[in-house]
């Protein structure tokens, strides 16, 4: 593994070279962004994959849609569909993406379209009878043709971008530089005791520029797993033979939540588009056993395997510490800059 990394560093130098590039023309205007007249919080991570996105999405639906209309905006990656497509009754994983479905499904008072192109997505978006009073953009940091209002970005603890480098020796999707655009950086995946102590020493890693906050945030696992009709307590699943499912970027915390020494753990590439032959073994090896995957999983896997024996295990993102801090700074942007919308 090291020698490989060697062997790729100057392509990672090339890619992080080509990255800064583009940046520079962006911020320079020489490459144009656009800016929309609405609240726009693009969500995304310098890495690729693995830093809980999807979570910190849904803590922000659920923070910002009591009050304003909300719209999340994602490229829909790996989906069956091209172009912009606005979810309704009749959509599917396929359709959406994993995800996007996963947000419909649970919320289904709010807009959730696809569109690599997020310019035209946020046109579309605001050109429908009822428009979004805010626009969440999901994996969106490096999506530079719009000009968000709000930045924010996840690294993961004990994955952190300052300890990663460039594609395709590490990580990195960018720069460390990349960082400069954020408005919140947001520490996910901590543990939930996680010691005043360990918070400086990250924040002196991150070093944040003057004006960004850094925030913590763990994982929070239900006490049920899920299936369409009904649920168990998570602990009375921990005991029982089952077979565990996982196609996410870092499976590993979901298996140790849930497993026992009689489980089999099968594990898949992220997004992973479950094919006959994968079903076939999941039903082979979890005979007269329940099947628990992730929710993500879920929404592709039940349509296929059926919900008899299926369950997944819901997660929602915690703020540590300074939850409210981080809630306000979030409605504060919201609100003010739905105000100067109505100004104008």
């Amino acid at each position: 593994m090291v020698l490989l990394r060697i062997i790729l560093f100057p392509f990672a130098v090339l890619y992080g070279w080509i990255t800064g590039l583009r940046n520079f023309l962006y911020d320079k205007g020489i490459l144009k962004s656009a800016s929309f007249d609405v609240p726009v919080i693009a969500v995304g991570n310098l890495s690729v994959g693995g830093t809980g996105k999807t979570p910190q999405v849904e803590y922000l639906i659920r923070l910002l849609s009591e009050n304003h209309k909300v719209a999340v905006l994602s490229r829909g990656y790996k989906r069956k569909s091209s172009g912009f497509v606005l979810a309704d009754p009749d959509s599917n994983a396929e359709i959406l993406g994993d995800e996007p479905f996963q947000y419909h499904r649970k919320f289904p008072d709010i807009q959730v379209a696809v569109d690599a192109d997020r310019k035209n997505g946020i046109a579309r978006l605001l050109s429908l009878p009822v428009k979004p009073e805010v626009i969440l953009l999901d994996d969106a940091y490096q999506h530079r043709r719009v000009t968000a209002g709000f930045y924010m970005l996840l690294t993961a603890y004990g994955d952190l971008y300052p300890d990663d480098f460039m594609l395709p020796t590490g990580h990195l999707r960018e720069g460390r530089r990349g960082a400069r655009r954020a408005n919140i950086i947001v520490i996910t995946k901590c543990p939930a005791d996680i010691s005043m102590d360990t918070m400086a020493a990250i924040r002196r890693k991150i070093n944040p520029l003057a004006g960004q906050e850094v925030f913590f945030s763990s994982i929070d696992y239900s006490d049920y797993v899920l299936s369409e009709n009904s649920r168990m307590m998570a602990e009375e699943a921990k005991a029982l033979p089952k077979t565990l499912v996982a196609g996410i970027a870092k499976p590993g915390p979901f298996f140790a939540h849930l497993r026992n020494e009689t489980d089999t753990l099968m594990t898949f590439p992220d997004h992973h588009d479950f094919t006959a032959s994968d079903l076939a073994e999941i039903k082979r090896l979890s005979e007269n056993k329940l099947i628990i995957t992730t929710e993500k999983d879920y929404v592709r896997l039940t349509r296929k395997l059926g919900s008899a024996r299926l369950y997944y295990l819901p997660i929602r993102t915690v703020i540590l510490r300074d939850g409210d801090q981080f809630d306000k700074m979030i409605n504060n942007y919201v609100g003010k800059s739905t105000a100067n919308r109505q100004l104008h």
